[in-house]
């Protein structure tokens, strides 16, 4: 067994992460989270519009803040 990383932020590593999943003797895992319990749940929480609030300016942004 042999394990790889690889950062999926350039054309080449997509590339080649494609070829290796097309390989029948190849077992990808990434199922993995790409950040922690704590992180991950925000990122849910955000797409979800848990705890958002909304302004229509800077000003009433501001107004938000520091109530």
């Amino acid at each position: 067994m042999v394990t790889v990383k690889i950062k999926e932020n350039s054309g080449q590593a997509k590339a080649l992460i494609q070829y290796l999943k097309s390989l029948s003797f190849v077992e990808i895992d990434d199922d993995q989270p790409r950040y922690n319990a704590e992180t991950e749940k925000a990122i849910a929480d955000v797409r979800a519009g848990i705890g958002m609030s909304r302004a229509e300016s800077v000003e009433d942004l501001m107004k938000k803040l520091n109530e």
